[in-house]
């Protein structure tokens, strides 16, 4: 049996799991940094990871004429399991901030665009779900990586998969 402590986790320093999301990482209010990404750490990478990929979603995303479909919020893939986290505001800055930041690659989100996307919110209360995955691979995805073609390729590498949940 494995206990808490050694089981592989998503944290974040500024969110509790199930705690809210910081004005400052959506698109209103405040402080709305519109495309301020969240600081992230990760702990107990499974052993034989080569690369990490998080998809960041709001799962209760209303579509007006249909069933609840996520909105994609953020994608990241290739990220080098020597890091243990990502910084506040990495979010377009992997390039700059360089070593192995500059291997980590940002997909589109839902505006069609790459990198963080805080949302504007219709309505408060909805999840947002940090998805980490680990993966026994490097993925190429070419230069254009959505959220489809990202779990389409992770699906046979997955060595195991941490969630992260904050509240708008």
């Amino acid at each position: 049996m494995s206990n808490a402590s050694d089981e592989f986790r998503l944290v974040s320093p500024n969110i509790n799991h199930e705690g809210k999301l910081p004005r400052k990482y959506t698109d209103e209010g405040q402080g709305a940094q519109k495309k301020m990404s969240p600081p992230l750490e990760w702990y107990n990478l499974p052993e034989g990871t080569k690369s990490l990929s998080l998809v960041v979603q709001d799962i209760d995303a209303p579509d007006p004429n249909g069933p609840i479909v996520p909105w994609v919020i953020w994608v990241v893939t290739n990220i080098p399991p020597t890091l243990k986290g990502l910084p506040e505001g990495f979010s377009g800055k992997g390039e700059e901030l360089g070593g192995d930041y500059a291997h980590v690659k940002e997909g589109n989100n839902d505006e069609k665009v790459p990198g963080w996307r805080g949302p504007t919110m219709p309505s408060h209360g909805h999840r947002f779900e940090f998805r980490l995955f680990a993966l026994d691979d490097e993925l190429n995805l070419g230069n254009k990586v959505t959220k489809d073609k990202l779990l389409e390729a992770v699906e046979d590498h997955v060595l195991g998969e941490a969630i992260l949940i904050a509240i708008s």
